[in-house]
């Protein structure tokens, strides 16, 4: 089988290179003053970071990306949607499930991502017939996590930085999975979060099998809360889970500390969610409603050529 490397190489820099870019004049003002030195700083990371995505580029025109339509019968552009009493029972499903083949077991982050990555180079190459190599570096910060407080993790789509800002408890296998969709090319978001569960619920690993399950659960329970969040906890509670998935769906919907901080963050959202529909893609939807339903098309679809039977409950 073809194997297309994407060499990474800003991800194994000391700090983003992104963030120092960003920050780079105040800090170079700081240390060196100004100074023919600082400029010279600037200018360095500005082109060791430019080299990189350049070369990442080079290698990516070579990925036969996944045709979601094709394979699936569904894309961001082609969603049915599915009823409320199917996800109210999907719920039920999914929480059986997961009570069902629990495990309190946690890993290092970097023995995880290993298999994560491992696990989403063959479900992209079972379609594609490329295994798509890229690094399996994890940055625990980004300034990116100020701009956007509600988000868990992001990557940068021209380096490949991959950062998470938060432990997610047991969900961290599913976040892994997405930014690393995002790092192999696939840039968005609803793809990101298709290949991500698929590779995760197809692995036979219970932690990661657990990750993608609960996931899928989580997006599910968005929708349903219509951006209530005591209704969304009210439905975790319901569902008789683990105690330990109960905490890490709780705290995935962390409220930002005080007035300004939510309008902050509200803000900021409505800001993303242009973003995303400039892009071509739904809106911050896609990460929930899009996911589910993407789900749930694919099941119903009678034209995909991959098995329905892998995501159903």
């Amino acid at each position: 089988m073809e194997t297309v490397r994407i060499p990474n190489a800003a991800t194994y820099a000391p700090i983003a290179l992104a963030d120092f870019i960003a920050v780079a004049p105040l800090a170079t003002r700081v240390l060196f003053g100004v100074s023919p030195v600082g400029r010279a700083v600037q200018v360095a990371a500005v082109g060791a970071y430019a080299g990189s995505a350049f070369i990442d580029w080079m290698e990516r025109q070579g990925v036969r990306r996944v045709d979601f339509r094709d394979e699936f019968g569904a894309d961001v552009d082609h969603l049915d949607e599915m009823p409320m009493e199917r996800r109210y029972d999907d719920n039920t499903q999914l929480a059986a499930r997961i009570s069902e083949i629990f495990t309190s077991e946690r890993r290092p982050r970097k023995d995880v991502a290993a298999e994560v990555d491992r696990h989403l180079t063959e479900t992209i190459a079972s379609m594609t017939g490329q295994r798509i190599v890229t690094s399996l570096e994890i940055r625990s910060f980004g300034i990116a996590s100020l701009v956007f407080p509600f988000a868990v993790g992001s990557c940068d789509v021209l380096s490949g930085d991959v950062s998470l800002y938060r432990d997610t408890g047991y969900f961290e296998p599913h976040v892994i999975a997405h930014e690393f969709c995002h790092r192999k090319g696939y840039w968005k978001e609803l793809h990101a979060q298709v290949l991500a569960y698929l590779a995760l619920v197809g692995s036979d690993d219970p932690l990661l099998v657990q990750s993608a399950l609960a996931e899928r659960l989580h997006r599910n329970l968005k929708v349903l809360a219509d951006d209530d969040r005591d209704r969304y906890l009210g439905m975790v509670y319901e569902l008789d889970l683990p105690p330990e998935i109960d905490a890490s769906l709780g705290a995935l919907w962390a409220e930002p500390g005080g007035a300004v901080g939510k309008k902050m963050a509200d803000g900021m959202k409505m800001v993303y969610d242009q973003r995303m529909k400039v892009t071509g893609q739904n809106g911050i939807s896609d990460y929930d409603r899009g996911f589910t339903n993407f789900l749930y098309t694919f099941e119903r679809s009678e034209d995909a050529k991959q098995d329905a039977a892998t995501v159903s409950l």
